[in-house]
């Protein structure tokens, strides 16, 4: 490559902005501080374990393959810590610490640096440790008797022995009040006792502009009007599971989403669909997280078919032979 291709010149004006990576996931950090003290509210050192292992295992992940790597540690972007809190969230808080840990390994060592770096990466880095976790389910649970010895035990607590409100739907069961399910429902994992202080997260989000309303609306449009289709309770659909995390924080990931606006108004659609397709066609619970790694991967052809044309450039249109004579 010349070193005419390596730098992009454009004539002015041109915005000068202080946004950093840093300042952008300080800020996604800062806006999942109100489901993460909820859940630590709700289900106390549970919790507080679970997101203490994921954030040093985060770090020292990423210190161990910058390592490796011959690249400078790069703490202070916050995007490791990041990451961490993300796959704790994912979990539920009776989670064995190694467990959460293996999932944390796997987002920040393998989903992220080995794919080149924050940056870089295809897929949503904490669905694919939480997916890989899934899918390496059989071999798992022949080495888990290995770590059972190392498991803490930090004494009963009632909330954590029910069933999750996305298994109660599927199994029939007596729901509770949408309105418990929306602000406060200790169940499921730490991301889903409640869809309200997400929502408060998100709005902080809106307002700081690191996120736009294109990719959740779809999304949650998509899905209420599928399951009235299908005759399924759209409320229901969207304060159970990890609808609200998806839709607002984890499809908006600004390097796995599209960045054209129509771009992302098809992928959220997609995810959309996806979500009803697994959760009323298969029953399968953690549908949210495989509809949005799926769609990532979509992603550079939903970005090819929807690039706006450059200005000025002229369409080359083909002329017959005749005409040129």
């Amino acid at each position: 490559m010349s070193d005419a291709q390596k730098f992009v010149v454009t004539p002015s004006p041109h915005i000068k902005s202080y946004e950093t990576v840093t300042y952008a996931m300080r800020d996604v950090f800062i806006a999942l501080m109100p489901v993460t003290l909820v859940s630590i509210y709700f289900f106390q050192y549970y919790a507080a374990l679970t997101i203490a292992v994921c954030l040093v295992t985060a770090v020292l992940t990423e210190l161990l393959f910058k390592k490796l790597m011959h690249r400078k540690p790069a703490l202070h972007d916050w995007s490791a810590l990041l990451t961490g809190l993300f796959v704790a969230l994912l979990f539920q808080a009776t989670t064995p610490w190694y467990k959460a840990a293996l999932a944390t390994f796997i987002a920040v060592g393998i989903a992220k640096e080995l794919a080149g770096g924050l940056g870089w990466n295809r897929f949503n880095p904490a669905l694919f440790g939480r997916v890989a976790l899934i899918i390496l389910a059989p071999a798992y649970a022949y080495i888990n008797q290995w770590f059972q010895p190392l498991a803490i035990h930090l004494g009963p607590l009632d909330t954590i022995t029910q069933a999750t409100p996305l298994a109660m739907m599927r199994a029939g069961l007596e729901m509770p009040p949408i309105s418990q399910l929306f602000f406060a429902f200790p169940a499921g994992a730490l991301s889903e006792v409640s869809p309200f202080a997400l929502l408060i997260g998100a709005a902080y989000l809106f307002y700081k502009k690191h996120i736009g309303w294109r990719i959740p609306v779809s999304i949650l449009g998509t899905m209420i009007i599928l399951n009235l289709i299908v005759g399924e309770n759209p409320l229901l659909h969207l304060v159970t599971g990890g609808i609200i995390i998806g839709a607002f924080f984890m499809a908006t990931d600004w390097v796995t989403s599209p960045m054209t606006d129509n771009g992302k108004i098809i992928y959220g659609i997609a995810i959309g669909a996806l979500i009803v397709l697994f959760r009323v066609g298969f029953m399968i619970t953690e549908g949210v997280a495989y509809s949005i790694l799926i769609m990532n991967a979509f992603v550079p052809m939903i970005e090819h078919y929807t690039a706006r044309s450059q200005f000025g450039k002229i369409k080359v249109v083909a002329v017959p032979m005749a005409e040129k004579k």
